[in-house]
């Protein structure tokens, strides 16, 4: 192994290390927010504050987010200020079903401390995934 090849692979292991880190802080973070929100009066079995789904509802986003944000850094002229930007502008998006659950429903047992925890759990994600990322992608 050369000089170099090492320091690539020492570069690429702490960059795994920091997107481990930052779903396992995301989703520590989510089940502080559905603990709240079931103590708020969310109901614990409503279905959207049990881990395995909140839990799959942050590791799959975090994962495709990195993606995503790699390839966007990748072809935009200033990431640093574009990156927090368009992660704002996915934030507002991802409100828009929350919004639309409060409004019908259509999840069984839904109330509004429910969806304000999922709304929450967006700005964790959202947040760790900034904080992560752009961590992960300092040279």
């Amino acid at each position: 192994m050369t000089a170099a090849s090492a320091t690539q692979s020492t570069s690429t292991g702490a960059r795994a290390g920091i997107l481990v880190a930052t779903v396992a802080v995301a989703v520590a973070l989510n089940a502080l927010v559905a603990a709240i929100a079931t103590a708020a009066g969310a109901p614990a079995s409503w279905a959207p504050l049990t881990l395995p789904v909140f839990g799959a509802f942050t590791v799959v986003p975090l994962v495709i987010g990195w993606f995503a944000w790699r390839f966007v850094a990748q072809r935009v002229r200033n990431p640093r200020r574009t990156m927090p930007m368009l992660a704002l502008a996915v934030l507002v998006l991802s409100f828009i079903p929350d919004i639309v659950l409060l409004a019908t429903g259509f999840i069984p047992g839904t109330t509004t401390a429910g969806v304000i925890a999922l709304m929450t759990m967006h700005v964790v994600v959202i947040g760790t995934a900034v904080a992560g990322y752009t961590l992960a992608s300092r040279r």
